[in-house]
This record gives C-alpha cells, structure tokens and sequence, in this order.
C-alpha cells in the first residue's frame, strides 16, 4: 500500500542567531529598540549557533541511513538556512538530500512591532499592547504582521504539499519557534488553549526536534496518522557539551 504521509517528520528550530543575542542585550539594557543592524530574514547564526547546528548534524549523521531526511524544507531567512547547510554537512548526508527553500516557513511577521522589546512595545504603542493582552496572542495581529492563525494558515498549505509531494519520504523542517508550535497544532490537531499551554510552559529551544512518525497506513481500516516521536529534543547538544539556548528570536517581544 502507498504511504499517504511522509514516513517521518522532523521540525527543528534553527541555531542561536546574532538577533537572539542582540535581543538580550538589549531586554537587559532596558532599550527600547534591537540594535540589529540588518533585515530580519538577513541575521546569521551567533558562533554558538553554528555549534549547535554542527552538533544536531552529528547526530542526524550517526542515525541508520533509512532513518536520515531525504527532504529538507527550510524557511528563506539566513539563520535558518545556515543550520540546515551545517547539519546537513556535519551529518555527511548533503549528496543525497534535496534542499528547498519554502517562504511558508518564514518566521511570522511582526509588522510596526518589529526590533521593537517588550519595554518599547508598551512605551510607543501602548493601546497594542493594550489589545493584544485583550485578543490574547492566537488571534491578535500588530499592524502590517500576522497572528498566529496567519501562520497555521500557510502552513496548512505547507503540510498538504509534503502530504502529496514526499508521501513516504523522511522529511526535516528548519524554521522559527513559532512555526514550531504552529505546526504543533496542526499536526497533533490541538486547540488554542493547548498549544498556548505548551508554549507557556517556555520557549522552544534552538537547535531542538520534535518529530513525527506515521502510522496506521498498512491498515486498509485506519486512517494514516502521525505519532508523536520526540519533542524539543537535545540530546545531541548535551552529550556533545554545547550549550543549550532558548531566546525568543530577534524580532519577537517577550510572550509575543
């Protein structure tokens, strides 16, 4: 029988970036603007990000060989491709792996908040801050950004062209902590006050898996369905002795 789903699903949350550490920099200087001195989609990976990708690159590199990715989708900023190319180069695998570059994975759009911090949020646009602890942050939208419900929305786009596109393939995805939750909640089918549960819980570690396997498709009766695997794993950081990270990205203000 045809797999009607992608044999495993891997997302992982790119590297620590340069904007991470600006971000606490300037959230423990009391400043009210990043200092990031480029586009969003443009920031690279701090130095202990390029470890980190390195050090979950060996691990994916020490699985059996039908256990490795065949597709990686990446979302477009450099941050996050930079930790696929590194994992992907540290697990030894890169010939035989197709890399696409998806903008549904992009890191969700913050609008006229955007470098803004927590402190400056609230000190410049007072009445959105006001709103968003109203609306709460499933459903809130800054002006010229998205809410969480926009990303869900391209990312059901997303996972019904890897259900039709790479059915029985080992798929991994690179991207942002929100598309990791986003994609928590479409996958294991949860609802607002769950996922926003987990995501209080704390931030999604960088360089962290969660994953997926398929199950129920050799079985005419039951409907193909994934099973939770792994979530926000680190192992391959630990025992490699890379420090762990967990920042909201650059762009993002605390609980945004």
């Amino acid at each position: 029988m045809t797999p009607k789903l992608p044999q495993i699903l891997w997302v992982v949350r790119h590297g620590q970036s340069a904007g991470n550490v600006a971000r606490d920099a300037a959230e423990a200087g009391g400043l009210h603007v990043i200092d990031i001195a480029t586009r969003d989609i443009d920031v690279p990976l701090s130095g202990l990000g390029r470890r980190q990708s390195e050090s979950l690159g060996h691990w994916f590199g020490s699985l059996p060989a039908q256990e490795q990715p065949q597709v990686v989708l990446c979302s477009p900023y450099v941050r996050a491709q930079e930790t696929a190319r590194l994992l992907l180069d540290s697990a030894g695998i890169t010939s035989d792996v197709k890399l696409r570059l998806d903008e549904r994975l992009r890191e969700k759009e913050f609008g006229i908040l955007d470098r803004l911090t927590h402190l400056g949020i609230t000190q410049k646009y007072p009445e959105l801050s006001e709103q968003r602890g109203h609306v709460g942050k499933f459903y809130f939208r800054p002006p010229g950004g998205e809410s969480w419900c926009d990303v869900i929305l391209r990312l059901r786009s997303l996972l019904e062209m890897t259900t039709r596109e790479y059915a029985g393939k080992r798929v991994l995805v690179v991207a942002h902590q929100v598309i990791v939750n986003c994609m928590r909640y479409l996958v294991e089918q949860m609802d607002e006050a769950t996922i926003l549960g987990i995501d209080r819980l704390g931030d999604v570690p960088n360089c962290s898996v969660t994953s997926y396997r398929a199950i129920g498709e050799d079985d005419g009766n039951a409907e193909p369905q994934y099973l939770l695997d792994l979530v926000n794993f680190l192992v391959p950081l630990i025992e490699e002795g890379t420090p762990v990270t967990s920042e909201p990205d650059a762009a993002v203000a605390p609980n945004a």
